[in-house]
């Protein structure tokens, strides 16, 4: 997946449709929903 403030990233985990946590690299950030600014690559 690709963000856009964050780049590349990978998930690692979902929330029941409310959020998704993702591994940047250098961080990990919980996306809520909805995805707009993720990207499926």
């Amino acid at each position: 997946m690709t963000h856009d403030r964050y780049g590349l990233g990978r998930v690692i985990g979902v929330e029941d449709d409310i959020a998704v946590l993702v591994d940047f690299a250098s961080r990990q950030e919980r996306i809520p929903g909805p995805y707009t600014k993720l990207t499926k690559l």
